[in-house]
């Protein structure tokens, strides 16, 4: 009966957890030719999101956010995952540390 209850309780935690990762919302960043499309992201202000940053350009960038204190190298031809804690109102900036001249971009959570 015991072994049943902890399957149960283990069952019902998995099923939360799986349902909560499934309620974070998705946004899609792009680098081509060394800048980031969309350059003004808008993103639900205190939720945590979930940004997929494709580089279509052969050469590494880097994402980098003072921030949202990340920092995370796209490698040529490559994507990547960086999450995001929920965000109060405002403006956050971020940019291509190897081409930062043209790599620039803001998440506007509203």
């Amino acid at each position: 009966m015991i072994r049943g209850l902890m399957t149960a309780a283990i069952l019902t935690l998995a099923a939360t957890a799986s349902n909560a990762m499934a309620e974070v919302k998705e946004f899609k960043i792009v680098i081509k030719d060394h800048m980031f499309e969309p350059a003004k992201l808008v993103v639900p202000a205190g939720e945590k999101v979930k940004l997929l940053v494709i580089n279509q350009d052969a050469t590494p960038e880097e994402f980098e956010s003072y921030d949202l204190y990340r920092e995370k190298v796209v490698a040529g031809n490559s994507q990547i995952v960086i999450f995001l804690d929920p965000m109060d109102p405002g403006e956050y900036s971020y940019f291509g540390e190897f081409h930062e001249a043209t790599a620039q971009g803001k998440i506007i959570a509203q």
